[in-house]
């Protein structure tokens, strides 16, 4: 067993607080303590950027323990290997004597070796008469041993945290991936949204990744990244459920409306409904182009129904018939309501109509509240009017309140939608955002 003294480096080396902490180290190894020495280098390998030790100083730790003789690190074997500087640069995969002597000091600095030198600065073993080992001068590799619980509790540490790392890393290209392709699918089927906050956010949270980012950032990234992926499939969510509802309205206004095949009332909208028309049928017509799903009264639908829908055309007709646009106008006044077209154009006020019953939902308009709007309004003002507020839905607290209030200023015949058009004409710049 070899005794570690507290020894000083031969010639202009100088002795450090740190050397003498690992000699006092090397002195408190347990009594019958041993490691395999090739488990351990690997351990320490694992461990290195912890312990501070280079790639180029391990190859310099792995040719000295290729000096000692036995598999196993033990005392009972000695702890003290003393190759000369020519054999350790030839196992050291030929390093030069300067690189050789900086990567030794660097493994004496990391506490994980010791110099025991000679009077002479001499590498040498002082062999007893039958070849035993009696006291050897070199390098000792009893700080290994001492602290080899230590090297393996880092070690198990680093590989684990360089599995948490690459787990991460799976994480954050998954949801990288997830919000890029939310986002073309979004902007591809038109649905609504802030497409392009949306997407700078995305590129801000990217940019902001280093090329080799630490744990604690891309933890950071995934958490705001599944965040903004949570809101885009909210937000496409949204739009499914709408275009389910839009189905299953549409499919209860075509039973609706082929209840009656005997019916002399038109099932395609008119723009335009004359002063002077027979209040009946103009009220027949109305209800057969709405797209609401509900029961609209209408003349067949009884007479509380169409007293209802009589006494709301008398009084339209008395405060006079809203005015009619042209589509192209409306379109320029109100280019959003593209995006909820069936096929994401507006072709004709069929095309019109059913986005309106798609941003009504949208916009939490009650199905009573639109269907007195088309009645007092017509259906194709009515969708008009609900384009109108969807140009304006962030400045409006309330869409449902806010049509029956227009809806009740058009029976009085105190409501016309030139003004209304116009402003948002203006408010997006009287250019066409999209072509009809």
């Amino acid at each position: 067993m070899d005794k570690v003294y507290v020894t000083t480096p031969f010639g202009r080396r100088a002795m450090s607080l740190g050397m003498l902490a690992s000699q006092r180290l090397a002195e408190t190894i347990e009594p019958g303590i041993s490691r395999s020495k090739w488990k351990l280098f690997r351990a320490i390998c694992e461990a290195r950027q912890t312990l501070g030790v280079t790639d180029r100083a391990l190859t310099v730790l792995d040719a000295l323990l290729t000096f000692y003789p036995a598999d196993e690190l033990s005392e009972d074997h000695g702890l003290i290997v003393f190759p000369s500087n020519a054999q350790l640069s030839i196992r050291a995969r030929g390093m030069t004597g300067a690189t050789l002597r900086r990567h030794l000091a660097g493994l004496v600095e990391a506490g994980l070796i010791l110099r025991k030198d000679s009077a002479n600065g001499k590498r040498y073993a002082r062999r007893g008469r039958a070849g035993e080992v009696q006291e050897a001068f070199g390098f000792s590799l009893a700080p290994l041993l001492a602290r080899a619980a230590e090297i393996e509790a880092v070690a198990a540490q680093a590989v684990a945290d360089r599995e948490h790392l690459r787990i991460i890393k799976q994480r954050v290209t998954i949801c990288r991936r997830d919000i890029a392709k939310l986002i073309a699918a979004g902007i591809d089927e038109r649905v609504g949204g802030e497409w392009e906050r949306i997407t700078l956010m995305f590129r801000s949270m990217t940019a902001r990744l280093p090329r080799t980012p630490r744990i604690d950032e891309l933890v950071s990234a995934l958490e705001e990244m599944d965040l903004l992926r949570e809101e885009i499939v909210n937000l496409l969510d949204t739009n499914i459920k709408t275009q389910k509802l839009d189905s299953n309205e549409s499919q209860t206004e075509r039973h609706i409306q082929n209840s009656n095949p005997n019916s002399a009332y038109e099932l395609e909208p008119r723009f335009e409904t004359k002063q002077g028309v027979n209040s009946a049928d103009h009220i027949g017509r109305q209800s057969a182009s709405l797209a609401e799903g509900r029961n609209i009264p209408n003349i067949a639908s009884g007479a509380a129904g169409g007293e209802r829908g009589r006494r709301k055309a008398s009084n339209s007709a008395e405060g006079g018939q809203l005015k009619s646009f042209p589509l192209g106008l409306v379109l320029r006044a109100c280019p959003d309501v593209a995006d909820y077209a069936p096929r994401g154009q507006i072709a004709n006020w069929r095309d019109l109509m059913t986005a309106a019953v798609v941003i009504r939902s949208m916009l939490g308009v009650s199905p009573s509240a639109y269907q007195e709007a088309c009645e007092v309004m017509g259906p194709e003002n009515a969708a008009v009017a609900v384009a109108c507020i969807l140009e304006r839905a962030e400045h409006i607290n309330s869409a449902g309140g806010y049509l029956r209030d227009l809806t009740r200023k058009a029976e009085r015949g105190e409501f016309g939608l030139g003004p209304m058009l116009m402003a948002a004409l203006r408010a997006n710049g009287g250019d066409e955002k999209r072509s009809a």
